[in-house]
């Protein structure tokens, strides 16, 4: 009958509305927290940038200016030399320890709980100890003495200091990484191991042809996730060199905080900011394009 045929539809129409309203319930509080915290200081970050210095006008002066600040270019630099290094690194030992992680290892869950022991520990914190560690007369140097070699200057030499700023890092992040490939590696199969295996295939094939495929989608994370957290890295090199020596720690997001809050200059700060978005940006599209054609193929 048409009335009752109005009235389910009007039930089913009120369900789908209660369902909706409960998913909103759930999602309300992420949404505030993106608004507030991810899109508003971007968007006030552009405006910032737009604003030029003594005017209330809109212009590109801020944008000018940093693209011709030797200081603001240097930490392009060193951001760029920096990525193409720690990115890779971290994401090979990460796949080498999940790799290792996942075969029937003594004491397995001993060694996990020790990869993952640094992700527990605050960037700040790892950086203090390690900053200890690495002192002229810290741990390190007197492990070389006794092994009969030079001490280093790890922190305070322009050429090692880079260097050191990644190892730290790629000791806090690398577990973290590691448990999203090994997630990935714990959802193969195992019948597609069996089956290549019966085929005469190797450990090398194994890996060529079943796991690297099978892990596209974590390893795709991993590299975003991995790409855009090495470019916002800032606390250990704030706390152990202020972006020294002689600028070759400087990295893009030490310098927002210099232009920003030590010499004061908000609009060019904002405007680097801009710069750091888009180019993470950029970078995240071309992986991207670059992931979906190895998987096409």
């Amino acid at each position: 009958m048409p009335g009752s045929r109005n009235f389910l539809t009007w039930n089913a129409a009120m369900s789908r509305m209660k369902r909706l309203m409960i998913a909103l319930g759930f999602l309300l509080p992420a949404i505030v927290c993106v608004v507030l915290l991810r899109i508003w200081p971007a968007g006030l970050a552009l405006h910032d940038s737009l604003i030029a210095p003594g005017d209330d006008s809109y212009s590109l002066e801020n944008f000018n200016y940093v693209f011709t600040d030797p200081d603001f270019l240097n930490s392009l630099k060193v951001t760029l030399v920096y990525s193409l290094i720690v990115n890779p690194l971290q994401i090979g030992i990460a796949l080498a320890l999940a790799l290792l992680m996942n075969t029937l290892v003594p004491l397995i869950g001993f060694w996990r709980t020790l990869v993952l022991l640094p992700v527990a520990i605050p960037q700040s914190v790892s950086a203090v100890v390690w900053g200890v560690a690495l002192r002229p007369d810290g741990l390190i140097n007197s492990v070389l003495v006794v092994l009969g070699l030079e001490p280093q200057r790890f922190l305070t030499s322009a050429d090692q200091a880079l260097g050191s700023i990644i190892l730290i890092v790629s000791w806090i992040g690398v577990g973290y990484w590691m448990t999203f490939i090994l997630a990935g590696l714990q959802d193969i199969p195992k019948s597609l191991y069996e089956a290549v295996t019966i085929d005469g295939a190797n450990g090398w094939q194994r890996f060529r042809f079943v796991t690297l495929p099978q892990l596209h989608r974590p390893l795709t994370f991993v590299l975003v996730a991995n790409t855009v957290a090495n470019f916002l890295v800032f606390a250990p090199v704030q706390i152990l060199t202020a972006g020294g020596p002689e600028g070759s720690t400087n990295l893009i997001m030490n310098e927002i905080y210099t232009k920003a809050f030590v010499i004061s200059d908000p609009e060019s700060a904002a405007a680097a900011t801009v710069v750091l978005v888009a180019a993470v940006l950029l970078v995240v599209v071309i992986q991207f394009r670059l992931m979906s054609r190895a998987e096409d193929r």
